[in-house]
């Protein structure tokens, strides 16, 4: 993206018109701002935009690499440049991968016997026939891991529990916060619990430290090393590491440097998924991931969903200076999909320099953040109605339920669609008045409550429609926002699949730790010496 365009964007968005007078004007907007996606609706029609600006948006995706670099990505390019390598997530959700080659290797027969590994686990476990160190059947699972380890599958299991059938009780284990893994295992028995650690490198610190603080409480409790190596599995590319803490090459289920964590829930990561709904719904899953792959792949930009949302995001960040989105699922299920998408989104395009290293000119990621409705309506809707910010939001909502309370669903969705509706038309000083007037007040009393009611309005949203949250139309919005924040980075020229921003925290924590422990003389910063100070006076 270039500087002039951002001009352009920017002069653009100071001349965006009001919401409420364009679907005034259009009888057929809603109509001309609507697209299907695997049977998911996206209606777009509440957005600052008309013909000019969309226009101009269009001509920008068809100018920028969208195009070339999803063709790249499709034949294994090493588009992840600053670490030479592919981004193949999709093939993971691919049915058949019969003769998928990638750098000389079978990359198809990988991804099949690792497929057939973990359907067979899950179905041992479903039939309570893997059997612990003293012959009792597995009745708990722990899952340990961090960052895309952990919230992808996290997300989805949480997503996805009118579907749940299995016999075995599943614990995520990811911060390194002690009370994790304590709060765990206090109610667990180590007879009968088996061990997932899912960690590429087998060198993440949160991972390794929960993973040997459970491998000790195995040992406090009589297991010897040959019951250990019975009881703990692993996702792993390092498998020297992950045998030298004590896990069979057996248990070890494959990761690939070509999937980035944030997408390797199709993969090896999706065990707690499948464990937990299923291998035939787990299937299903990246179905209609698969589905929305194909629909990105050979839509028009016109009508192709993810390119539209990636769009509308770059128009509020360097149109409208807006530095933050709100995800607003109006599903009690789907809470935890705005912390996973915070971290599709931000560790992704959340740089300042593009993926020649040049230094950005322009803004890239918003901030994501949301919870469930009707939740949120009672917190920070009032932000969004009544603020100055302009936050742009999607709205989630399934149109059919696997409960019983119809009713609540149809009142559920009602407050979804009117709070599009009112952060759209907003309420005028005039409507405000004429409100409270009509509750009994007196001009005097209306004239000075009526400021604080009025809402300004033309504050900009989605309304996504899935149909109901399967583990298909689950897996196709997945890969909606992954393709999205795919297309946007594609327009601000990123490499939107490495995360060398987190390191440094990472370099700097050991340092510390060591001062934690008595055993540094490295100097810090006068700050930060006098947090390690602090704390250690607290230990003694």
């Amino acid at each position: 993206m270039s500087g002039s365009f951002i001009d352009q964007l920017s002069s653009l968005g100071k001349q965006s018109g009001n919401l409420r007078e364009a679907f005034k004007q259009d009888a057929n907007r809603a109509a001309r701002y609507r697209t299907t996606a695997c049977d998911i609706t996206l209606d777009y029609a509440k957005n600052l935009i008309d013909d000019t600006s969309w226009q101009a948006l269009q001509q920008l995706a068809a100018d920028s690499k969208i195009s070339s670099l999803r063709q790249q990505m499709q034949q294994g390019a090493a588009i992840n440049n600053t670490e030479q390598r592919a981004v193949w997530h999709t093939r993971l959700r691919q049915q058949d991968v019969t003769g998928l080659m990638l750098n000389g290797e079978d990359i198809g027969q990988q991804i099949t016997e690792c497929r057939a590994r973990m359907a067979a686990l899950v179905d041992t476990l479903h039939q309570q026939q893997y059997l612990g160190y003293q012959g009792n059947a597995i009745t708990d699972l722990i899952w340990v891991g961090i960052g895309g380890s952990l919230l992808g599958p996290q997300m989805a299991v949480e997503a996805l529990t009118p579907y749940h059938c299995s016999p075995v009780k599943l614990h995520f284990a990811g911060n390194i916060d002690g009370a994790v893994v304590s709060d765990i295992l206090a109610g667990l028995n180590p007879a009968t619990t088996l061990v997932v650690v899912a960690s590429k490198s087998f060198g993440t610190e949160e991972t390794k430290q929960n993973a040997l603080a459970i491998r000790q409480w195995f040992t406090e409790h009589g297991a010897d090393k040959k019951a250990i190596a019975h009881h703990f599995w692993a996702t792993s590319s390092n498998i020297s590491a992950a045998a030298e803490f004590g896990i069979e090459q057996k248990n070890i289920l494959p990761m690939w440097d070509w999937v980035g964590g944030r997408y390797s829930l199709w993969s090896a990561i999706g065990l707690p998924i499948a464990l937990m709904i299923g291998n035939q719904q787990f299937n299903q899953l990246l179905a209609g991931a698969e589905a929305m792959d194909q629909h990105f792949f050979n839509a028009p930009f016109a009508e192709n969903m993810p390119v539209i949302m990636a769009l509308l995001g770059v128009w509020y960040i360097n149109g409208h200076n807006c530095q933050a989105q709100a995800l607003l699922p109006y599903s009690h299920y789907l809470r935890l999909l705005p912390s996973y998408v915070q971290q599709l989104d931000m560790e992704s395009n959340g740089k300042s320099v593009d993926s020649n290293g040049k230094t950005l000119s322009y803004a890239t990621a918003p901030v994501i953040w949301g919870d469930a409705g009707t939740n949120g309506q009672h917190a920070y809707h009032q932000l969004l109605h009544q603020s100055a910010l302009a936050v742009p939001a999607d709205f989630i909502l399934p149109l059919k339920v696997k409960h019983p309370l119809k009713d609540q669903h149809r009142r559920l969705a009602a407050h979804c669609f009117a709070q599009t509706q009112a952060l759209m038309q907003g309420k005028t000083l005039q409507e405000a008045t004429a409100e409270c007037l009509a509750q009994g007040m007196s001009e005097q009393q209306a004239q000075a409550l009526a400021p604080h009611k009025v809402s300004p309005g033309n504050k900009p949203s989605n309304t996504l429609l899935l149909p109901e949250l399967s583990p298909y139309y689950l897996g196709a919005l997945i890969a909606l926002y992954e393709h999205k924040v795919f297309c946007q980075g594609a327009i601000w020229q990123l490499n939107s699949f490495d995360q060398w921003g987190v390191e440094l925290g990472k370099q700097l924590s050991g340092p510390i730790y060591q001062a934690l422990t008595g055993n540094s003389s490295h100097s810090f910063d006068s700050s930060t010496t006098a947090l390690i100070q602090q704390f250690l006076a607290a230990q003694s």
